[in-house]
């Protein structure tokens, strides 16, 4: 099964955040948060089995990545 995953580097960890359950990890490399991902995610779907159903029907509508650009409001006067 293949599951969607966000990266992203904190501090000076690198965290991992499995899309549809929200299940997080970290670790030093990116290696090791995605291995520790896995592990989270493994238990994670040992106790909530149905779970699994639900990432694999989402997983296969995610068509892809965007990424935009959000302006910052301009702050209001008062």
């Amino acid at each position: 099964m293949r599951i969607r995953v966000l990266v992203w580097f904190e501090e000076d960890m690198y965290v991992a955040k499995e899309v549809v359950t929200g299940v997080t990890s970290q670790g030093r490399t990116l290696e090791k948060a995605l291995s520790n991902l896995q592990e989270a995610l493994e238990l994670y779907l040992e106790e909530v089995p149905e779970a699994l159903e639900r990432i694999e029907s989402i997983n296969e509508k995610i068509v892809g990545v965007l990424e935009i650009e959000q302006k910052t409001p301009k702050a209001v006067r008062v």
